[in-house]
């Protein structure tokens, strides 16, 4: 016999409970985000390399150590998509979207890849719900896709112990202002950071701020935040924001730690964290990128969003969600199968989920009911398809009588 082939490493299915956990995140996700006003989009898996590459930055480790690249037949540098931000506004500039119709809101699910060492709630091939308000340069798109996500939360009962924590990062003069003052900072320290960073410092110090090398860790800690360096009309930016949201019922926590290092960022970066995943808190994450749309090829686009880990938010639903129980249609001994399929037809065109066992007499048709769970069991032996009845045993109560077919179907429907 051959070895079992298994799933790739950093990689799983998706069976059972685990399945109706991520399906619930999604909908839960669809519901919400509809009552926004979102509409969802679907993009393609892979992209021309240079969407990330732009997107991303190319000192970034997600694009130096952790994307998935290759070329494909016709000599075209290919990637799965790490993120679907990119993928999104893309899409709205090669769709012809930018001078039409805007602001967009768009949703959308989906697998994302990276290669990284697998962890608690982070796979290889790994599964995101997003929503990005593109072409609105007002504080309430910031605060309204943030409310969406934190609604997204409530709908599936998991905000104990969730916060958000918001920080901003200005407009272009107020980065400028900081970026200066954390070169002064970093180069104090230059011989004590990782490689990495020392490469960073050089073209792109806020990354430092994302490091996760502990000496590195230790010189963040007092490194100067952006709050000082603030342009009057990036602080009032801010604060509309938080009273936003203040209305809208988010909690909020400010964290001057909170950084995008690429220069399309602006304004509004923000997570929920969780205290109740260990070190990796972060179940919903997003700011405000008014450049990206540019580096696509469009014109300026101020646009505000994020993305979060479906895996971590199904970690932390309190209970999985319930398999559809079903009806199980039993014909019995030489009773036409004719009879059995039009009742099958019947009771599924009546919106029932509905089982019929392929083989094997009465007993062992009714231990597979048991086994998935069947709320009802529909009987039918020769006199009952010749009567025109069925016998309707309820499998919770124990209880069994005979009834006309379809009094039985919307007796199941009710």
């Amino acid at each position: 016999m051959a070895t079992p082939l298994q799933p790739v490493r950093g990689t799983r299915d998706l069976i059972g409970e685990e399945f109706r956990r991520h399906h619930a995140v999604i909908e839960a996700a669809r519901r919400v985000t509809a009552l926004y006003g979102f509409e969802e989009w679907a993009t393609p898996i892979f992209e021309d390399t240079r969407v990330f590459a732009r997107s991303l930055g190319d000192t970034s480790d997600v694009v130096t150590k952790e994307m998935y690249s290759f070329e494909d037949r016709g000599g075209d540098s290919i990637t799965l998509r790490p993120e679907n931000t990119a993928g999104v506004c893309r899409a709205l500039v090669s769709n012809g979207l930018t001078q039409s119709n805007l602001p967009r809101k768009v949703f959308y699910a989906g697998p994302m890849f990276r290669y990284e060492r697998p962890q608690k709630g982070r796979y290889r091939q790994f599964h995101q719900i997003g929503a990005e308000v593109l072409g609105a340069a007002e504080t309430l798109a910031d605060a309204e896709v943030i409310a969406a996500g934190w609604d997204i939360l409530v709908a599936l009962g998991i905000t104990d112990g969730v916060v958000l924590e918001i920080n901003t990062l200005g407009d272009a003069e107020s980065r400028d202002r900081y970026r200066a003052a954390l070169v002064e900072h970093f180069t104090a320290h230059r011989e004590a950071l990782s490689h990495d960073s020392q490469v960073r410092l050089e073209k792109n110090p806020l990354r430092i701020l994302d490091s996760k090398d502990e000496g590195d860790r230790r010189i963040v800690a007092t490194a100067p935040t952006i709050e000082p360096h603030l342009t009057p009309a990036a602080a009032t930016f801010f604060d509309g924001v938080l009273r936003h949201l203040d209305v809208l019922g988010v909690p909020t926590r400010k964290n001057p730690r909170i950084v995008r290092g690429l220069d399309y960022y602006s304004h509004t970066a923000f997570e929920f964290v969780t205290d109740r995943l260990g070190a990796q808190g972060t179940v919903m994450a997003g700011g405000r990128y008014d450049g990206l749309v540019e580096e696509m090829g469009g014109p300026p686009t101020p646009s505000v969003g994020w993305a979060a880990g479906i895996e971590r938010l199904a970690m932390l639903l309190a209970a999985s969600p319930a398999a559809p129980r079903p009806v199980a249609v039993i014909p019995v001994a030489e009773a036409p199968e004719t009879a059995a399929l039009a009742l099958v037809k019947a009771l599924r065109g009546a919106g029932i989920a509905t089982e019929i066992a392929y083989k094997g007499n009465l007993k062992r048709r009714m231990e597979r009911a048991n086994k998935l769970h069947a709320r009802a069991a529909l009987i039918l032996g020769e006199s009952e398809v010749a009567e025109g009845v069925v016998q309707l045993r309820d499998l919770d109560a124990g209880t069994q009588e005979s009834l006309p077919a379809a009094e039985a179907v919307r007796r199941l429907s009710a």
